[in-house]
């Protein structure tokens, strides 16, 4: 299926209209009227940009059917590979002045940077090839399980394309919308995305320091606490560990009341500090870590257990390789 044609680019300015264009959706016409009402576009200038819109099947595929709700013993050694771990040491290497000014402005690590970034788009080698348009329009009107969101992220994808005066209808990203480097939703990219780079703009997919210093500075809006623990492995008895297995919010219950309910650790952790007990599934039995503030932003970025433990275990990793690479020379 194909939306409807009128016309071509950002703002472009009507009078191009081809004679035998159809009506938009009547869907996609109240959300124009919306955006007209509250942000001042013009009416004419969006029919023509959603009128270039193709729905696509395959996205609403691959969201439903997302990388990370694989077990963790098949999740794992797609991001936990010897061809991250140097990627990741290289770019360490390559922009290690950026990475460590990143970390002394925003409190986090040089590798956890580096893992996000490797995670997301394997250093920037891999950022996208569905136009961002076509992604958010199909999710935001053919994908009710999370329409809502997807409205707001197209909405804040038009206003910052406006912003920067940015060709909207050939920028590429994720099937989900997810632009550049470091793979910002719109509503990320307008909230944090920085210059760091200090040419005067912010490009997320042509600048890898600003991808740097926009993904601290997208940790630390969360809640970042520099210097913290992320996760330590753990051990369970009994059943009653279940009450307080990670689904999604903030850690609130103390690691002594998560002693008490059979879980236990060898890490020196103060009692009364926050955690969450995180479960992983693998072919020879589960494994179990307690998870603090820090582990939960980065489920700011994704919301997978899977995800923040790849990004943490990547980081350990290109860590260890780099520090021992160091020591060699």
């Amino acid at each position: 299926m194909r939306l409807p044609l009128y016309a071509f680019g950002f703002l472009a300015i009507a009078g191009s209209t081809p004679a035998m264009a159809e009506p938009l959706r009547p869907e996609i016409e109240t959300f124009i009227g919306e955006m007209v009402a509250r942000h001042g576009f013009g009416q004419a200038e969006l029919e023509n940009i959603f009128g270039t819109v193709k729905f696509q099947p395959t996205i609403i595929d691959a969201i439903s059917r997302p990388a990370t709700s694989r077990p963790w013993h098949v999740f794992r050694p797609v991001f936990i590979n010897p061809r991250r771990i140097t990627g990741g040491v290289d770019f360490w290497n390559n922009h290690a002045a950026t990475l460590e000014r990143a970390r002394r402005e925003f409190g986090v690590p040089e590798e956890i940077i580096t893992a996000i970034i490797g995670v997301e788009t394997t250093y920037g080698a891999q950022s996208g090839k569905r136009r961002v348009l076509d992604a958010l329009t199909t999710l935001a009107f053919d994908y009710p399980r999370r329409a809502a969101f997807f409205r707001d992220e197209l909405e804040q994808y038009l206003l910052l394309g406006r912003e920067q005066g940015a060709d909207i209808l050939n920028i590429k990203g994720s099937y989900a919308g997810a632009i550049g480097i470091p793979q910002f939703m719109p509503s990320s990219y307008r909230r944090n995305a920085m210059d760091f780079d200090g040419d005067g703009k912010v490009d997320l997919s042509g600048s890898t320091a600003d991808s740097i210093g926009s993904v601290a500075n997208y940790l630390k809006s969360f809640g970042w606490e520099t210097g913290g623990t992320v996760v330590v492995p753990a051990m369970v008895n009994g059943e009653s560990y279940r009450s307080v297995l990670f689904a999604g919010s903030k850690p609130s219950y103390t690691v002594e009341e998560i002693r008490k309910l059979g879980v236990m650790t060898r890490a020196d952790i103060p009692r009364d500090h926050p955690a969450t007990l995180l479960e992983l599934v693998n072919k020879s039995g589960n494994e179990y870590w307690l998870g603090f503030n820090n582990f939960f932003v980065i489920t700011r970025y994704n919301r997978s257990v899977h995800y923040a433990m790849a990004v943490w275990q990547l980081a350990e990793e290109i860590r260890t390789a780099r520090n021992s690479s160091l020591k060699q020379k």
